[in-house]
């Protein structure tokens, strides 16, 4: 007998290809099965999405191609794996196959079968050395008050729940505990064991992370228990991590946005830490949000949960009733999406305004810059405080959102400027490698000796980068001396300085023994970090957000110097004489009069209220249609067709379609890129409208005008316009 699965392969949404392609079998394939299908003239791995005993209407043996192999002795990947993905190809106007090959790790594409049965042997042989389940060996820190409330909130709660507690109160704790109760959970006879997903938004944060999450779990459940996921991993890497969540041997698992989509067939628990981060939003493929993926992957599991058939330790999960899959979101300064919805009532919000131990929020100081030396790069009150601190034996942070030597190269004679022969943006001088870098495309050339138009040797560094405040710091900082008389350390971290394997971790173990005094870097020190040590923080260059174009710019700033100003004073003993220094031209702005109270409420009421008013995300939902194309012409010519074919659309008059645009950077890599803002104030309409204008974008792209095209994509609820 014949059956016909229907099976999905990684096809981009621009192709044109059918959700799902039809094959032929000898054997009924279970949903969800791994199989090894021929696609053109290549083999590919695909995924069964349902397998019919009679083929589709009109469709004959002969012009259909046999499955060629099946990938034996690995579960298939279960329903609410499917409906997520299903989900987030759907709103996100992205291909099936594509959402879900992506998901997969890439060299589970490559196996045959009998490669994985190899693979799935070591592995075999590797956990039967693992301990015995021993949940009493579990051992964690006395709980405050606060995070005791907390957790009792947690367990009861019947909506996603948005954790908003400040830098330094112990969210990890609360993450560490109610992971526990989760593990300590039995499952019910037949079901996999419990599993839960802590996310983090960068991989520079799942080290410290990762350590404290092994260091509690894996005496109680065993080696490899706790597993990672992340892009930094080697392909090898993160299969073998896929491979044990996919099978429930990884009890835990930590990872960035990609670890949304991780098979995990007893997932009771997500939490996602620094919610408001936007790198949890893809900027290629399918620009997904992990964050709101997280939220609705919870909903289906609690769902699929309570819809099964074997009873369950939990009680039933319905409306207004206890979720068997919960989401905790955690951060200092949660987005104003979720902190809208806990306004609404729709996520529970749980506060922990004080921090551990007691101590206080650091206080905040801002330098007026106006009545400091002309030309200043770092005012001297600053550098003096920093001197008295590492004098003291403390640390200080100090943060510059630019990395390199200087963001340009200029010649003053002629007003020639280091800019990228492939992007309409400037290379960035590094003065190290005495290199000018693209950041957009990646293109390098050393400096030259002389301006390349007109011959002056004279060409000079304009702005400040990290590179050179870690320099000019050495130099201010040389006479200063530490407790035990040796001359003070000036570190730098950032994107460059962490780029080999190991690098970073390196770093860290330097600043937290105590080694480097003083810490310049990005934005990547400013997040989940837990420096004991550090009692200073200072931030340079704050004013360029302040007056950006992008709507966002203020919340991103505030939540940037609110988690830069939590690095210090995280010891009880010296938060008292903790500060955050703030380097500005407007110390009068409004940003600044709440951040100096550390009143996160009362800005995000002021900027809800703005967004209200000028019917902004969360009270409007956007789209962007974007396009890149050989020239300027090709990719607005595209988008102006697109937005003339969408007229007589389901839903065309609720929606606003605005003129096309060149982006911010219209030039990346000798492709011209640019946009078309899409808004209205349904989020359905914006589907429905989305959904339909699908076809019409594929016929579009064959258009004379549009001759040149690239490639498009559509973006869903984005970050930046």
């Amino acid at each position: 007998m014949a059956f016909w699965p229907s099976i999905v392969v990684a096809t981009p949404a621009h192709s044109g290809v059918g959700a799902t392609l039809t094959y032929r079998s000898e054997l009924s394939l279970a949903p969800g099965a791994l199989v090894r299908v021929p696609l053109g003239s290549r083999e590919v791995l695909g995924v069964v999405w349902d397998c019919p005993d009679a083929p589709p209407e009109g469709l004959t043996e002969a012009r259909t191609k046999a499955v060629a192999g099946v990938l034996e002795g690995l579960p298939a990947l279960n329903g609410c794996w499917r409906q997520l993905v299903k989900f987030s190809a759907q709103y996100y106007q992205r291909s099936l196959g594509e959402v879900a090959l992506a998901a997969l790790p890439p060299q589970l594409r490559e196996l045959d079968s009998t490669q994985l049965a190899r693979r799935l042997r070591r592995r075999a042989k590797a956990a039967a050395g693992v301990p015995p389940t021993a949940p009493e060996a579990l051992q964690g820190h006395d709980l405050s008050a606060e995070q005791a409330g907390a957790l009792q909130a947690l367990a009861a709660a019947t909506a996603p729940v948005l954790l908003y507690g400040a830098t330094g109160s112990g969210k990890t704790e609360v993450y560490l505990r109610a992971t526990q109760a989760v593990l300590e959970t039995a499952a019910p006879e037949n079901e996999a064991p419990t599993q839960v997903l802590v996310m983090v938004p960068e991989i520079n944060l799942t080290p410290q992370l990762e350590a404290r999450f092994r260091e509690r779990f894996e005496p109680a459940f065993g080696i490899g228990s706790v597993v990672c996921l992340h892009s930094g991993m080697t392909p090898a890497q993160r299969l073998t991590s896929w491979l044990a969540a996919h099978t429930g041997s990884a009890r835990i698992v930590l990872g960035t946005r990609m670890a949304v989509f991780a098979s995990l067939p007893g997932l009771r628990l997500i939490v996602v830490d620094e919610e408001h981060d936007p790198s949890y939003k893809s900027q290629e493929g399918a620009r997904y949000s992990a964050r709101d993926l997280a939220v609705y992957r919870a909903k289906v599991e609690s769902e699929a949960l309570a819809n099964a058939p074997h009873p369950s330790p939990l009680p039933p999960s319905g409306e207004g009733e206890r979720p068997r899959c919960q989401v905790l979101l955690g951060s200092a300064t949660p987005s104003l999406e979720s902190w809208h919805a806990a306004d609404q009532g729709r996520y529970l919000r749980l506060e922990m305004p004080g921090r551990i131990g007691g101590g206080a929020l650091p206080r905040l100081r801002l330098v007026d810059m106006n009545h400091q030396p002309k030309g200043a790069v770092l005012a001297p009150p600053l550098v003096a405080a920093m001197g008295e601190r590492i004098a003291r034996g403390e640390q200080c942070l100090v943060l510059l959102n630019r990395r390199g030597y200087a963001p340009v190269l200029a010649c003053h004679d002629c007003g020639w400027k280091s800019g990228c022969p492939h992007c309409s943006a400037y290379r960035v001088f590094h003065k190290l490698d005495r290199t000018l870098r693209c950041h957009h495309c990646g293109f390098t050339e050393r400096v030259p000796r002389a301006c390349p138009d007109c011959g002056n040797l004279d060409i000079a560094p304009v702005g400040r980068g990290t590179e050179q405040i870690e320099e000019q710091l050495a130099g201010l900082l040389a006479d200063v001396k530490r407790p035990d008389g040796s001359p003070a350390r000036v570190a730098r971290m950032d994107a460059d300085s962490t780029r080999l394997k190991g690098s970073l971790e390196v770093q860290l173990a330097a600043l937290h023994s105590g080694e480097v005094d003083v810490l310049v870097g990005t934005q990547m020190i400013a997040k989940g970090h837990d420096f004991r040590r550090i009692t200073l923080v200072a931030g340079i260059n704050a004013d360029s957000a302040l007056f950006a174009s992008d709507y966002r710019a203020p919340e991103r700033l505030f939540a940037l110097l609110m988690q830069a100003a939590g690095r210090a004073g995280r010891d009880a003993a010296q938060s008292g004489a903790s500060e955050m220094w703030i380097q500005t031209w407007y110390p009068q702005h409004p940003l600044f009069v709440t951040l100096k109270k550390h009143d996160y409420p009362a800005f995000a009421a002021e900027q809800l209220t703005e967004r209200e008013q000028a019917g902004m995300p969360p009270y409007g939902f956007q789209a962007l249609l974007r396009a890149d194309a050989r020239t300027q012409q090709a990719a607005q010519a595209f988008l102006n067709i697109a937005a003339e074919q969408a007229a007589g659309l389901p839903h065309r008059d609720d929606i606003t379609l605005y003129p096309a645009v060149p982006l911010t950077i219209q030039r990346v890599a000798n492709v011209e890129r640019a946009q078309m803002l899409v808004e209205t104030d349904s989020r359905g309409a914006l589907q429905r409208f989305l959904s339909a204008w699908q076809p019409v974008l594929h016929a579009c792209r064959s258009a004379p005008e549009a001759k040149g095209l690239v490639r498009w994509a559509v973006d869903v609820d984005p970050l930046s316009i």
